[in-house]
């Protein structure tokens, strides 16, 4: 898989919107490709790990910061981000920037372990599970990235 080498220092945005990033943790198991979805455990709704992005902080460092701590996952970015959803909270409209990640490593013990839990699904399922979050139409692409031999 080709790794992300480019570090684009995050753009102002309009006011009043917050930016974040996330990664669609991906790995290669046999013949098929697997997805790592979070929760929180006292939610039923499923995700991908993201968060807010810091001052001086870029979007690429953002998404693999939070894929460690909200799954555990350490690995690399493929290519620049596949698109982004926007979304509501805090009275807030938040930007979120969607990128790929290759998982080259996986900690049985992580940062948000207690109150997060991390499970290993198919697109199929993935997509089943997130019917309803803004990220969903951005797995397809994702698993097109990967099925076109980029990554």
């Amino acid at each position: 898989m080709k790794s992300t080498t480019s570090r684009k220092k995050v753009s102002r945005s309009k006011p009043g919107v917050i930016q974040q990033a996330a990664a669609i943790a991906v790995r290669r198991r046999a013949r098929s490709l697997q997805v790592c979805l979070i929760r929180r455990k006292d939610s039923g709704t499923w995700g991908i790990p993201k968060g807010v992005v810091d001052r001086g902080d870029t979007r690429e460092e953002t998404a693999l910061n939070e894929a460690w701590e909200e799954a555990g996952l350490k690995g690399r970015l493929i290519g620049d981000a596949i698109g982004t959803y926007k979304y509501k909270k805090w009275d807030k409209t938040l930007r979120v920037a969607v990128y790929v990640m290759e998982v080259l490593d996986q900690a049985d013990t992580w940062q948000e372990a207690g109150f997060r839990e991390r499970r290993w699904t198919s697109f199929e399922k993935a997509a089943a599970r997130l019917t309803r979050h803004p990220v969903r139409p951005l797995l397809e692409r994702a698993r097109t990235l990967l099925a076109d031999g980029i990554a």
